[in-house]
């Protein structure tokens, strides 16, 4: 009896379904009849597969079977990776792809002209906040698949950027969703730490997914701060903000707690939605006093509820104007003591830095060739000069060769439509 494991994976059954669980947060389906017959068809036998405490068993003695099936799982993993948390299926970015990571909003890096980098290396959210500005999480509705970009890969084109940018980086793990399910976390805050024009590492994360282990192997690899979204500090109404019911309140404020004790600072992050968790503001500002957030940084960083036209827009949301949102947080100041609660880019360390070059104009006409599905309906990635296009209002397919009209170029961000 061959009895198989892998690195960082373990085995679950289900019915006629081998299901491989890679890294925690993604999966890949097997039929048992599959398996069964490649390897009657290879070697003569007909063993039964089957699962035991995370192993794959194999019912042979056949020794040349384990590194077969073993690489015949390595080798089709790719082709059906699926995300453990949204169910949607991955498209895997690595090297051989070619798929350039600057251009894209969703993955990959984006320069906004200052000294901090977004990090960006995984779509796909484990909740689904009902504000949610690009209708993330299990329960989205426009949201077709997810991606996850390979660390080597996402870590040589971050080396082309800080070249360009400079010494005094800060390196954000955020994007569309949640950072922590990025099969890497650990081993890519490790690698922006040892980078020598990084002297910041900072992630964006609802804390769901923390452990106590997990927060010390971040600390270990060298994690300055988590930007912690906490949107209510009462039960019921955080489930319901979080859009998930069993979205448990407690360990995210324990795991807050953890962070800071770790020697990993914390801010609380809640965004202010008048009329439903404007009267909690006291209350977050006297829980990030409690758990000693903000030794290096501002402890909170209450944000302004704003509508998307491709986000979750409840009825609920009372829409403020930034003016007012600021006034608001001048009295909170005044009458709390706890400052800054207006932000500002000083506050972070964040400088104006030279923009990455931009590789198109808007109302530019390009060739391009489409080379990934985009995330939404009618959208299609396709590159042109080492940079990415989001084609929006497209009929196009992948390995397409098209004529794209630039309408956006924001940050970088390139956005086009068929011409």
């Amino acid at each position: 009896m061959i009895r198989l494991r892998l690195p960082h994976s373990r085995f679950e059954e289900a019915d006629d379904r081998i299901r491989l669980i890679w890294r925690n947060t993604l999966y890949a389906d097997f039929e048992k009849s599959e398996l069964e017959e490649i390897i009657r068809r290879k070697f003569r036998v007909s063993p039964l597969i089957s699962v035991d405490d995370g192993a794959l068993i194999v019912g042979t003695d056949y020794e040349r079977v384990e590194k077969f099936i073993a690489l015949f799982l390595q080798n089709n993993l790719g082709s059906r990776l699926m995300n453990v948390y949204t169910g949607r299926s991955i498209v895997y970015i690595h090297e051989g792809m070619d798929v350039p990571l600057l251009g894209y909003n969703a993955f990959g890096l984006i320069d906004r002209g200052t000294n901090l980098i977004q990090v960006r290396g995984v779509t796909g959210c484990n909740l689904s906040c009902v504000f949610c500005s690009v209708d993330e999480g299990p329960y989205s509705r426009t949201r077709k698949l997810d991606y996850v970009v390979d660390i080597d890969y996402l870590l040589e084109w971050f080396n082309n950027v800080a070249r360009i940018k400079g010494m005094g980086i800060e390196a954000h793990l955020d994007g569309q969703g949640e950072p922590l399910l990025y099969p890497f976390r650990v081993e890519l805050v490790q690698a922006l730490r040892e980078h020598p024009n990084v002297s910041v590492v900072s992630m964006q994360s609802n804390g769901v997914l923390l452990t106590d282990k997990l927060v010390e192997e971040l600390a270990e690899a060298g994690l300055d701060r988590v930007n912690l979204s906490i949107h209510s500090l009462n039960s019921d109404k955080a489930k319901m903000l979080m859009g998930m019911r069993r979205y448990d309140l407690d360990h995210v404020l324990d795991m807050a707690e953890a962070l800071v004790n770790a020697g990993i600072d914390v801010l609380i992050a809640p965004v202010i939605i008048f009329g439903i968790n404007d009267d909690e503001a006291e209350a977050f500002i006297e829980f990030a006093r409690r758990i000693g957030a903000g030794k290096r940084w501002p402890a909170i960083g209450f944000q302004n509820y704003v509508p998307y036209k491709f986000g979750r827009n409840p009825t609920i949301a009372r829409v403020v104007p930034f003016r007012e949102f600021y006034g608001w947080l001048r009295g909170l100041e005044k009458k709390t003591g706890m400052r800054p609660l207006v932000l500002k880019p000083g506050h972070f360390g964040m400088e104006k830095r030279e923009f990455i070059p931009l590789s198109f104009r808007p109302g530019e006409v390009v060739k391009a060739e489409v080379v990934l599905p985009g995330r939404i309906k009618g959208e299609m990635l396709a590159k042109a000069r080492n940079r990415l296009i989001e084609v929006i209002n497209t009929e196009a397919e992948v390995g397409d060769r098209i004529r794209v009209k630039i309408v956006r170029t924001r940050h970088g961000i390139y956005i086009g439509t068929p011409f």
